[in-house]
């Protein structure tokens, strides 16, 4: 028996069932969509947390307070030091600005952050207050939708002035432009809005378009109090060029470490660039795809199950045909390429479908996520429906072994005397 002949006969005999064919088709569709979906869901959060710590440039590195830990970046609240540790500090931001001793350095932004709650008329939200200088704008890539960010003049004078993140300005406002020169409160103190920012999405700290940001000098008199008077939480460091970072890195830790009498190897500071974060949220998202795929993949093997115990049926049905078949001249290879035949040809159908079933369901998640307000693009890529389709047939040809061996093996003798 030709390969092409099993096929037509498969195709034959699965038309002969549309019913039961339909259902046994219907378990490796749910499998594939899921893996589908999943994988597709993940890559997009992977391509959504890359590019938004990406956006904000190449040449970024992160000074956070308290010694390296393994367990991954910190968070954005202020880190805890040790009895041994010294805190960051404005003298730390402006010893990185000397040119001799980093010259790879081209800007500092040194900044304190905490959480507050902001009120206008009867309109309340919670939202992360950062304290900044007019540098963190540069620095972080910040663009202004209306308005202006803080100045100069804002932090000599401790302004009570604020820039508010569009999130932030529409739960407040209900939209986001036309706010410049309102009023809200911080922890109950009035606060003029100078800004509102452009829209960016999730960023290595959250979302970035739920904030507010005040002159450092009022943060810290009047909001964010830390135990010693010139303390910060984080400093931002631009790097003269992405080529420069490496040298920026070292150039800082050197810094600082001459000004916290540490040894090398005993740092109470932690320099982060953007490479480590960009490798730290891919391994997690990663993982979390290769889970996600995982708990997909088990609907691809109940479907599989599915597919043996139909076969097997098929196999007891069929059973006085297969004698026929061995009585006419068919060998015993011929009747298991027709039952293999038979179950991957069920699995492929079921993983062609469910292809077109994963596609149709990412395509509804990202449109849920824009009508909710996120930039969010779920990614169904080649190497998924690659590798989906293909692990179906796989199964369909796995599960089908056993059924198939069964009916290659009956005796022709038996299999025409069997009612």
């Amino acid at each position: 028996m030709s390969f092409a002949q099993a096929i037509m006969e498969a195709l034959e005999s699965l038309n002969g069932n549309k019913m039961r064919s339909g259902l046994t088709v219907l378990g490796i569709v749910i499998g594939v969509a899921a893996v589908i979906a999943m994988l597709a869901v993940g890559n997009g959060a992977q391509a959504s947390i890359t590019g938004s710590i990406s956006s904000i440039g190449t040449n970024l590195l992160f000074i956070f307070g308290g010694a390296p830990s393994q367990d991954g970046p910190p968070g954005s609240g202020p880190r805890t030091s040790g009895n041994n540790e010294r805190p960051l500090t404005l003298g730390d931001a402006n010893a990185l600005l000397d040119s001799f001793a980093a010259p790879s350095v081209e800007m500092v932004a040194p900044a304190i952050q905490g959480n507050g709650l902001l009120t206008f008329s009867s309109e309340t939200t919670s939202t992360s207050i950062s304290g900044v200088t007019p540098e963190y704008s540069q620095v972080r890539n910040l663009e202004i939708a209306e308005g202006e960010f803080i100045n100069q003049e804002h932090i000599l004078g401790r302004m009570s002035v604020v820039v508010l993140g569009p999130e932030t300005a529409i739960e407040l406002f209900g939209h986001a432009d036309g706010i410049v020169g309102e009023t809200i409160r911080i922890e109950g103190q009035p606060f003029r809005i100078i800004g509102v920012l452009v829209a960016r999405g999730g960023g290595a700290f959250g979302s970035e378009d739920n904030s507010a940001y005040i002159p450092f000098t009022t943060a810290q008199a009047r909001l964010i109090k830390r135990s010693a008077r010139d303390e910060v939480d984080v400093i931002f460091v631009q790097a003269t060029t992405a080529e420069a970072v490496p040298s920026a890195v070292e150039e800082v830790s050197n810094i600082i470490r001459q000004r916290h009498r540490t040894p090398v190897g005993a740092d109470d500071f932690t320099v982060f660039t953007q490479q480590d974060f960009l490798s730290i949220f891919s391994q997690i998202t990663g993982v979390l795809t290769i889970f996600l795929g995982g708990i997909a993949g088990i609907s691809l093997l109940v479907g599989g199950i599915g597919i043996m115990n139909i076969m097997l049926v098929s196999v007891t049905e069929r059973t006085k045909e297969i004698g026929l078949r061995k009585a006419l001249g068919a060998r015993k290879r011929d009747i298991l390429l027709q039952f293999l035949t038979e179950s991957s040809l069920l699995s492929l159908i079921g993983g062609i479908i469910g292809t077109i079933f994963g596609w149709v369901i990412a395509r509804i998640v990202e449109q849920v996520a824009t009508a909710t307000g996120n930039t969010f693009v779920p990614i169904v890529g080649v190497d998924a429906i690659i590798l989906s389709t293909s692990f179906s047939a796989m199964i369909g040809l796995f599960f089908g072994i056993y059924p198939a061996s069964r009916a290659a093996n009956l005796e022709p003798v038996e299999a025409l005397r069997y009612e």
